[in-house]
C-alpha cells in the first residue's frame, strides 16, 4: 500500500457535492467518502444512490434533505441512514456543511432520521474514554441506533495535546476504517499513524481540516498539537454485510493492551 491511496487533502475545498473516496482510487473496498458544501448561489444537490447505502452528517449550518418524497431538518451533528435506491435532495436556506458516506450491500434498510439530540443522551452513544493524555469524547452516529448493512459513522474530539485511538487497536479482518478530520482551524494539525509493525510504519503524516485518511490494516493512533484539539469523523464498512457490522470489537497493540481497549461503554 502506498501513502497516495491512504491520505486525501483538502477535501472540503469545493461547493457542491464531490466525492473524494471511492473503492475505484483507493484501498477501501466497500467505503465511499465525499462532501455536501451548499452556500451562496448552490444551495442545493440531487443524487441517486444505487446500490449503496448512505449516511449523512451534518458538521455545521442546517439544511433539509429529502429522501423518496420524505424531508427531514437537519442541524449540526444530526445525521440521516438512507438506505440504498433512493433518490436525495438537499437544499439550504443559508449554508451547510454535511460529510457523506456510502457502502454497497445487498439488503435495503429502513431509512432512519438521527438527531444528535437523541446521541448525547444515551450513554452507549456519547461517552468519554481515556485517562490523563489520550481522554477524548466519543460520538456514535450511526451504530447500534441504525438498522443497516455496513455502515458504521462518528466522531471523536480530544482535548488539545491528546492521543486518540489510544491504546492503538485494529480491526481490520471484520472492518474497513477512514478518519476524515474537521473542525481544526489553522493553525491546528494533529500527527497520524498507521501501522503494522511500529518500528515500519506504513503511515506517519500531519493532518489538518479537510484530510482524510485510510486504515486498509493496522493500528491507527493520532495526536494534536498542544494548544488545539483534534477532531476527526471516522467511518467503518463492514467486510461481511450484517455479521461483521460491531463497533467496539477491536485488537488491542499487545504492548498496550493493560487498559483494555476504551470502548467498553458501546457494548453495554
Amino acid at each position: 500500500m502506498t501513502q497516495k491511496t491512504m491520505i486525501f487533502r483538502k477535501t472540503n475545498a469545493k461547493v457542491g457535492r464531490n466525492i473524494s473516496v471511492t473503492p475505484a482510487n483507493s484501498t477501501n473496498r466497500h467505503l465511499a467518502y465525499g462532501r455536501i458544501l451548499l452556500k451562496d448561489s448552490e444551495r442545493s444537490v440531487s443524487f441517486a444512490n444505487g446500490d449503496r447505502e448512505t449516511g449523512l452528517v451534518v458538521l455545521s449550518g442546517a439544511a433539509t434533505a429529502s429522501v423518496d418524497a420524505k424531508s427531514f431538518n437537519l442541524g449540526q451533528y444530526d445525521s440521516i441512514y438512507i438506505p440504498r435506491d433512493s433518490s436525495v435532495e438537499v437544499r439550504t436556506e443559508s449554508q451547510v456543511d454535511i460529510a457523506e458516506f456510502s457502502s454497497e450491500v445487498e439488503g435495503r434498510y429502513p431509512l432512519k432520521l438521527v438527531p444528535y439530540s437523541e446521541v448525547a443522551k444515551d450513554p452507549t452513544l456519547k461517552f468519554s474514554p481515556g485517562t490523563p493524555g489520550q481522554k477524548r469524547e466519543v460520538n456514535i452516529v450511526l451504530g447500534k441506533n441504525v438498522d443497516a448493512g455496513r455502515l458504521l459513522v462518528g466522531f471523536t474530539v480530544s482535548d488539545p495535546g491528546n492521543w486518540t485511538s489510544w491504546p492503538p487497536h485494529e480491526h481490520a479482518v471484520m472492518l474497513e476504517e477512514m478518519y476524515v478530520y474537521f473542525d481544526m482551524p489553522e493553525p491546528a494539525f494533529g500527527i497520524q499513524m498507521v501501522y503494522n509493525d511500529t518500528e515500519y510504519p506504513e503511515l506517519v503524516t500531519v493532518v489538518r481540516d479537510g484530510d482524510a485518511v485510510l486504515m486498509p490494516s493496522g493500528y491507527h493512533p493520532n495526536v494534536s498539537v498542544p494548544g488545539h484539539r483534534i477532531s476527526f469523523l471516522w467511518a467503518m464498512a463492514a467486510h461481511r454485510e450484517k455479521e461483521d457490522r460491531q463497533f467496539g470489537v477491536v485488537n488491542v497493540q499487545p504492548a498496550f493492551a493493560t487498559s483494555g481497549s476504551g470502548l467498553e461503554a458501546s457494548r453495554k
